[in-house]
Formats: structure tokens, sequence, C-alpha cells
């Protein structure tokens, strides 16, 4: 069985395309008064600067929907919230009801997932009529259960905003939790900077309160927890190994080692959705020729194979010309692992996709590969 570098490429991006078009819609409210920074923690927090001034499609008096398309995500914005009591009370009929409608339509991707209710922490205090808003959408919420997230807003100084947090706990509210968090870095008076820090500590609340099923979804439109995404790929890696070289694998010939392929092909495409950077077929061919196979030849073929267990400590060339299970998935794992840190090289800004492409980048991810191989596991 021979596959090409080229078609092993072509593949890998279907595989991209078609997870990312089966990615879930995950649809979040959120609720604040003017000036608490939503736009700011939205594009913090999501990629594709969602928040844009002015950007929103109206869906009731009280709500917009801000979505792009293409894009697995809506926030339904809530910017009449602080005009009265009475705007209020119709807010929390308003979402209440596009609750209700999501879940009677029995799909996923229309359903409201979350609520943010946001504070911002440099008022000072909280004000009663957002803890009263807050228990009577709660009571509202009972049957249907959206988590509540209370996010304090422009935090800093950390201490004032842990005092509001306890205040804020102390109520007995039914939500999930109160997150203090900085958006982006806040100069103060030219002396000194506040660093940005919680939106991180957000996706993890966040990982915590949905369903599993939109997990995939808020890895692939989250920018603000970098570990996350990396944790959440390494859990991608070892489902493929154990699903394809798990107990009862058969070893296999080299020459019928690109067999392996698929399972390869797949795990990378989960990887790239993870974290929504964009992948040409020419960059995945880089990547490929640099890892597992040159361009042209058979992917994982005997020489090929050979020469790289020949990096595993402990493997030498396999048994009776060979792959057992166990390095088979030490094969795999290695490569995905490579390509986490790859990725994590194009998300950081260390090198671009373009670098990469070029001969000091494929050095760089056949040298990364290599170490990876190396790795006693």
């Amino acid at each position: 069985m021979e596959i090409n570098v080229d078609k092993l490429a072509q593949e890998a991006i279907d595989q991209i395309n078609q997870r990312i078009k089966n990615l879930k819609h995950l649809n979040i409210v959120i609720v604040g008064k003017t000036g608490v920074g939503k736009s700011t923690l939205i594009n913090s927090v999501f990629r594709e600067n969602l928040a844009e001034t002015g950007i929103g499609k109206p869906i009731t008096d009280e709500v917009r929907a801000i979505t792009k398309a293409d894009f697995p995500l809506t926030i339904y914005d809530t910017p009449g919230f602080d005009l009265g009591a009475h705007k209020q009370e119709d807010l929390l009929k308003e979402i209440t009801n596009l609750i209700h409608q999501g879940v009677s339509s029995r799909d996923i991707n229309k359903m409201i997932h979350c609520m943010w209710y946001c504070i911002n922490t440099s008022s000072s205090r909280v004000e009663q009529e957002e803890i009263d808003w807050i228990r009577d959408f709660a009571k509202e919420n009972r049957i249907t259960e959206i988590p509540i997230i209370v996010i304090l807003t422009q935090a800093v100084p950390k201490k004032d905003a842990r005092v509001m947090k306890e205040y804020i706990e102390a109520q007995n509210l039914d939500i999930v939790k109160v997150v203090p968090l900085l958006a982006i870095d806040k100069d103060y008076d030219e002396e000194f900077v506040y660093q940005a820090y919680g939106c991180d500590t957000l996706i993890e609340v966040m990982m915590h309160a949905l369903p599993d099923e939109l997990h995939d979804t808020l890895q692939n439109v989250q920018i603000a927890n970098l570990e996350s995404k990396k944790k959440y790929s390494e859990g991608i890696i070892a489902a493929s190994v154990a699903a394809a070289f798990g107990e009862g694998f058969a070893p296999i010939p080299f020459s019928d080692a690109a067999l392996l392929v698929p399972t390869q092909v797949g795990m990378i495409a989960g990887i790239t959705a993870v974290f929504g950077i964009d992948v040409s077929k020419s960059f995945l061919t880089a990547f490929v020729s640099s890892t597992i196979g040159g361009a042209g030849a058979t992917v994982l073929g005997k020489t090929i194979v050979a020469n790289i267990l020949k990096l595993i400590p402990g493997v030498g060339t396999g048994i009776g010309g060979a792959i057992s299970g166990a390095t088979a998935g030490l094969l795999t794992t290695a490569l995905g692992m490579a390509y986490i840190k790859i990725m994590e090289m194009v998300y950081k800004g260390e090198m671009t996709k373009e670098q990469l492409m070029g001969d000091d980048g494929k050095d760089t991810m056949k040298r990364i590969f290599k170490d990876e191989l190396k790795k006693k596991k």
C-alpha cells in the first residue's frame, strides 16, 4: 500500500475541513451594563475579532446576535441592560424565551449553552439590582439549567476583585463560578502596567460547564488558553493510539506500514481543528516530508520505518521485520506531539507557517520530530 506525501496532505486537508464543518455551534448570552468591557472580553477570549463595534443582528428589542459566517460561535449581546428596571425585566423574559426556543428545537446548534454575567470591578461595589436580576434569572433557569458564570471585568487591583468575588459567593446564587479577570493589559497612570489575567481560567470553567459535545468547538474558537488546547490535543493523540494500536493490534510488516497512516491523518486533522489555525496543503506537505516521509516516497515504507525505529531507544528494527502495536503507537504519539509543538510555535508567533515551509523551517520540524522519538515513553 503506497501513499505519497501529496495525497496524504490532501487527505489531511479534507479531514480538517470536515471536522470544522462538523463542529457544533456554541451559543453564549452575555449580560452586563454599558462599559463593563464586554467587547474587549469577547475579542480576548475568542478569535476572529468577533465583537467589532456596531456588528450584530437584532434578534429582539433587547438582544442582538454577534456571529460570523463559517464560525461556530454566536454571542447574544444585551446592550440595553442598564436602561432601567422595566428594561431589565423585559430582558430577563426575552433571554428566557430564547433559551426555551432553543430547547424546543431539540437542535444543540440552536440552544443557548451558557450565560456570562459581567460586572465591572472598578466600580468597587455590586449593585443589589444586579444580584436580584441574577437570582431572578436563576429561578427561571431551574429547569433548563443553563450554566451561569459571573465575570468580574477589569479586576484590578486583585485584592479589590477578591473582596467582590467573596461578596458575590456569599449571596448563595445558583451560579457555576465567579471569575475575576483583566482581559487586556491596563496602564495605571503611566507608572506601571497591570498584566492581563483570568481569561485562561474562564476557559477552564467553560470546559467543565459545557457538555462534552461542545468541547471541540470551544477549543477551536478560543484563543485565551494555550495549555488547554495542548492538553485537549494530547487527548486526541491518546485516543488515536488507543483506538488503532491498542490491545489486539496485530504486528504488520514494514512493507504494509502505510496502513498506519489513516490514524495519523485523523489525528493531525483533529489537532489542527483544536488550534483553529488555517493550514494549507503546502504546509502539511512540508510537515509530512520533514517527519514521516520524503516527497514522492512511500509514507512509512520499509526504509523509512527502519530509519525511524533506530531513533527510538530500546526499539531497534522490530521483531521479524514487523511493527508491533506499541511501536506503532510510539511513532504516532511522537508525530502528534511534534505537531502540537509546531502548532504552538505558530500560535505564539515564534515562526510563521510560511517560514516553516522553508528549508530552515523543515529542519526545525524534522528536529522536533526526532526529539519526540528519542524521548523515553
